[in-house]
């Protein structure tokens, strides 16, 4: 198989609208594991479907790492049911190598997806488990992480955009 490549900021794909996945076929899930190994050897959290330049609506966490009592997640179709109070922190994406902002997200989130079994599944989560999806969710929806921060500050950053943009 092929070693996935991160898709860098100022790539079109980002800013898609990602499709709903139709069927879980044997070369999807293949593709998924290959997601792991991807997002293991780059040391991220969560890792969308377009950031390695599918369109289409899955994505995988693996917050191991930082919280133990969560097991490797994937999400095929998920939908953000509901949202309630408010965290703010530093966030950052595999997308945009190098850059941190703060950040303000939903504290708890409640989503419904699909898994590889293709069993419908509700999940609530709160704290890093709900940000992480949020932020996963966005990357389906075409919305970067960079489009949650005041535009003061995004212009404040737009020399370090346009450096991820061209490496």
């Amino acid at each position: 198989m092929a070693r996935q490549k991160i898709v860098i900021y100022g790539d079109e794909v980002l800013r898609e609208m990602c499709t709903p996945v139709k069927e879980i076929t044997p070369e999807l899930k293949e593709f998924i594991e290959e997601m792991f190994v991807t997002l293991r050897r780059v040391k991220g959290v969560g890792l969308s479907a377009p950031q390695v330049g599918v369109t289409e609506r899955f994505f995988i966490l693996d917050l191991e790492a930082v919280e133990l009592e969560h097991d490797k997640v994937v999400m095929i179709n998920p939908e953000i049911l509901s949202t309630s109070g408010e965290q703010c922190g530093e966030e950052g994406c595999l997308s945009f190598p190098g850059l941190f902002v703060e950040v303000s997200r939903a504290n708890e989130v409640v989503c419904r997806y699909t898994d590889l079994d293709g069993k419908q599944k509700v999940v609530r989560a709160e704290g890093l488990f709900a940000r992480a999806i949020q932020h996963e969710t966005d990357h389906l929806n075409g919305v970067l992480f960079i489009d949650h921060i005041d535009p003061v500050e995004r212009e404040m950053l737009s020399g370090k955009l346009k450096k991820i943009k061209v490496s």
